[in-house]
């Protein structure tokens, strides 16, 4: 499967200890009454979806006999429908209690119910300032939600804040966390997605964090992947890559294209093409099916945008890098703000709050960058 977030999938020994850390915590909130939140930390591929959904699953188990109301929120409507389709597997598991945060704050707004426990995935894709086209019209999805929750128990990494409108810092975080409350963190630090030495991992980091690389490989030099069985292949022909991607495909299947935001799309119905040399695909298209984008065997005929695959694992990603993001001879990258097409990212911010706004813009693209890298499990292929 394309997904790190199915119920009866076997934890780790760390994960196991940060599952056990959870559930204590929410069992002495709900025995005391007292407003709690937990904030579990991890880098993409860590493994945090995996503990939330074995612990829902628990906490629905328990429901019946402590009379619960428990809900499970992501804002992101692919990752979504994975949720919706698991409950079938689960006889504790009811559809109607895995929602989109606007949708759980405007209910709950309307019938004066609140929940006991809340359990949000992806939390930095919660909306930070009001948005009409989104229905939410309170200044702040997470603190709205724990003003309507006794315990809230949220994900979060920095590193995968992808819009201005739901943009998130530590910062941010502390002054959204009533100071009083019941708090608690863990962090889960091993990478679990991909199957990939630390020299990959390290190498991919430092790109993603601006740092200098000493390292620059050419196409086909395998000098990052010496005994590993990991694939990590940089490419300077995007048609080649492609073409490479596909056999892995026919292979083992589950392997997508995926690029930056640096190519035009709007949300017209039309095809809208990324072009590079002699590669000439479109963006994926609006996906209204309940089966997920990546699951969906003809969108290898398609590239993926960061919307479509955050929160999913494939066999194999090739990622187009476009032109925001350029090399520089001495090793430094080069991030081009001008060039990102993503105009519903950069859509002006309405409060204050961020003063260096072209920093705060560069650092979404590292951002988008990141997760693009890190989807892979056997390989990861960029042009």
């Amino acid at each position: 499967m394309l997904t790190s977030v199915f119920p009866n999938k076997e934890l780790t020994a760390e994960q196991q200890t940060v599952f056990k850390q959870i559930l204590g915590f929410t069992k002495d909130a709900l025995k005391t009454q007292q407003k709690s939140i937990f904030q579990l930390n991890g880098d993409a591929g860590t493994g945090k979806s995996v503990i939330l959904t074995q612990l829902f699953l628990k906490l629905e188990k328990l429901a019946k006999e402590n009379q619960t109301q428990n809900y499970f929120l992501v804002n992101h409507p692919e990752l979504l429908k994975v949720y919706q389709e698991n409950t079938g597997e689960f006889a504790e598991l009811r559809k109607n209690r895995f929602l989109r945060p606007t949708t759980f704050i405007n209910r709950a707004h309307k019938t004066g119910q609140k929940a006991d426990v809340v359990v949000i995935d992806e939390a930095h894709l919660l909306l930070s300032e009001s948005d009409n086209y989104n229905n939410f019209r309170q200044k702040n999805q997470l603190q709205e939600i724990i003003k309507l929750s006794t315990v809230v128990i949220f994900v979060f990494d920095s590193r995968q804040v992808l819009k201005l409108k739901s943009y998130w810092s530590e910062n941010l975080l502390q002054k959204i966390i009533p100071e009083k409350i019941n708090f608690a963190s863990a962090t889960l630090k091993t990478q679990m997605r991909m199957q990939a030495p630390a020299k990959v991992l390290d190498w991919i980091d430092d790109l993603t964090d601006k740092k200098q690389l000493d390292e620059i490989p050419e196409e086909n030099d395998d000098f990052l992947t010496m005994d590993s069985n990991y694939d990590f292949r940089i490419y300077a022909d995007a048609e080649k890559m492609y073409q490479a991607l596909k056999q892995k495909n026919q292979q083992v299947s589950e392997s997508r294209i995926v690029a930056t935001a640096d190519y035009p799309s709007t949300l017209d119905g039309k095809k809208h093409f990324i072009n590079e040399g002699n590669f000439h695909l479109p963006w994926d298209q609006y996906n209204y099916s309940k089966t997920t984008w990546a699951q969906k065997p003809e969108t290898i005929n398609e590239v993926g945008s960061i919307y479509t695959v955050q929160g999913f694992d494939l066999k194999y990603v090739a990622i187009i890098m476009g032109p925001s993001v350029k090399l520089a001879d001495d090793g430094n990258i080069q991030i081009d703000i001008t060039q990102y097409e993503d105009q519903e990212a950069f859509k002006k911010r309405h409060d204050q709050d961020l003063k260096n706004i072209d920093q705060v813009k560069e650092q979404i693209i590292l951002n988008s960058m990141n997760v693009l890298l890190k989807r892979g499990i056997k390989g990861c292929f960029f042009y």
